[in-house]
């Protein structure tokens, strides 16, 4: 069922409630003026006869997404703070399945309206206020882009200096070799070029590049296991922490930080989901995609792990290391382009697409999607990637802690808004128009910021790091909410969730 008409708007910003709509909708023909500051073509919503994304298509992005080098390393870093690989695996799978939740949830407004992340924020926020939440997400999105980048071209570099020989021992600019800046330029460089096409070539590339990657990971498993004779003794390895009062102070931690490795998606995958057929291709794609690559993945980089141990005496983590323990050519060519195919597959789909599409909201006018790519790369790599990743505790505990309690905030206020305020209706419309109902006090809605601010205060203002590994003070930077630290995420969007609706609540019984 298809409509070329918005929904009835109601007498006040807030829908009364009502069945939840399911039809497609698009905008009427000059329903929205052109010359318009919160307009231009990214933006405006995908016409339906664009929204061709199937099940597949959403499969094959999450397939592509997860199978990457810092996917691979969850379970390593996991196990690095004292798991087994049981524990790490279960966590993994946890944490997707719980985050799957909000990613169909904000997905839903993206087959239904086809509209991407900043303009949904819109309804919530505000036409302006939209970009608070947007820049936020932009943010990530820019220093995730660098961390992958970096370590794709560090796994360029180790595989091209095993082919050729001498390349970590040239000469060195800011502490590295310079073979290896050259690496991570040629990489982003390449990056970009392949978004810059746009999103149908990104739908093509994720397409043919998930079965490749697959196709990698598992020519990995069976080389090292025809080299160990059979898996090894990592799999019987006990846990440092056991099931007891050692594990859990590890494990909710580690469980908020492994939902905040996808939580960035959970608020702009409508980035992607509009270009879909309908909900049913969004919801069995993103449900079949996402929790079963992750937690296959992460059982899969355990199994390769445990076969490098008995090979090499010594478990080695990390699949390019690994990969050029190889003497052979084809063998470290082939494991190269896998290298390539699996972080250019995640990095231009989970950390280009939202930015562009963010900085693109902030400046309709002189921004748009192409350039908003642009701008995410040069940001990616200001951001100094090299830094964030040095330590398991700074990169799970810190990085991912910190952005998950953020990103929480504001996936919390969506979904209240979208879904138990207006129930799914939207006025479509309204969302480019100063002046309509998501106009509210100057284009902001205090309300929602008032949440966020809340939320996030909450979910982020007990930071702590132990001494020596972090940036943060031992007692958190507020000490009395120092126990809500480790569940960020969680507090982040439940705290959020339920401030929204309570401070929406009196204008919506007013209008009644």
């Amino acid at each position: 069922m298809t409509s070329t008409v918005p929904p009835t708007p109601s007498d006040g910003p807030i829908a009364t409630p009502m069945p939840v709509q399911t039809a497609r909708i698009e905008l009427a023909p000059g329903e929205v003026p052109a010359d318009n500051r919160f307009v231009n073509d990214d933006l405006l919503p995908v016409p339906i006869a664009d929204r061709h994304w199937t099940t597949y298509n959403f499969a094959a992005l999450w397939v592509g997404m997860a199978h990457n080098i810092p996917s691979w390393l969850l379970a390593s870093g996991l196990v690095a703070l004292g798991m087994d690989w049981k524990q790490a695996v279960f966590t993994i799978a946890l944490a997707n399945l719980i985050v799957l939740a909000p990613m169909l949830l904000t997905g839903h407004a993206g087959p239904k309206y086809g509209i991407p992340f900043p303009v949904l924020a819109r309804a919530s926020f505000g036409l302006r206020g939209a970009n608070l939440p947007a820049l936020i997400r932009a943010g990530v999105a820019c220093a995730w882009f660098g961390i992958q980048t970096w370590i794709g071209g560090q796994g360029i570099f180790i595989l091209l200096g095993k082919i050729f020989g001498g390349w970590a021992e040239a000469a060195e600019i800011g502490g590295q070799p310079w073979t290896l800046w050259v690496c991570f330029v040629l990489f982003w460089a390449l990056e970009l070029a392949i978004i810059y096409r746009g999103m149908e070539t990104l739908r093509r590339f994720e397409n043919w590049a998930a079965p490749f990657v697959i196709v990698g990971a598992l020519v990995l498993l069976v080389w090292i296991t025809n080299k160990a004779g059979g898996l090894g003794p990592l799999l019987d390895q006990p846990s440092q922490l056991g099931w007891g009062a050692d594990f859990w102070p590890v494990f909710f931690p580690s469980l908020m930080a492994m939902i905040a490795f996808w939580s960035t998606l959970s608020l702009n995958i409508p980035d992607f989901t509009r270009f879909g057929k309908g909900q049913r291709a969004q919801v069995w794609g993103q449900t079949l995609g996402l929790p079963t690559t992750m937690t296959l993945f992460a059982l899969l980089s355990v199994l390769v792990t445990s076969g490098s141990q008995v090979v090499y005496g010594a478990a080695i983590w990390d699949p390019v290391a690994l990969a050029a323990k190889t003497d052979n050519v084809f063998g470290l060519l082939f494991a190269l382009v896998t290298v390539l195919i699996a972080t250019i597959s995640v990095n231009i789909a989970a950390n280009v697409v939202s930015p562009a599409y963010d900085l693109s909201n902030l400046a309709p006018r002189f921004i748009n999607f192409r350039r908003g790519a642009l701008i995410t790369g040069v940001v990616g790599v200001l951001i100094m990637p090299w830094r964030l990743t040095e330590t398991p505790e700074l990169y799970i505990f810190t990085w991912l802690g910190l952005v998950g309690g953020l990103l929480g905030t504001v996936a919390g206020i969506l979904i209240a808004d979208y879904w138990l305020v207006r129930r799914t209706v939207l006025d479509l419309a309204g969302l480019y128009t100063r002046g309509s109902r998501y106009w509210y006090t100057s284009g902001w809605n205090l309300r929602a910021v008032a949440a966020f601010a809340v939320g996030g205060l909450l979910a982020t203002g007990g930071s702590h790091s132990a001494p020596g590994k972090g940036p943060f003070p031992e007692d958190g930077l507020i000490p009395f909410l120092k126990p809500l630290a480790n569940y960020g995420w969680a507090v982040g969007l439940g705290a959020s969730l339920l401030l929204y609706l309570l401070l929406m609540r009196p204008e919506r019984v007013s209008r009644r």
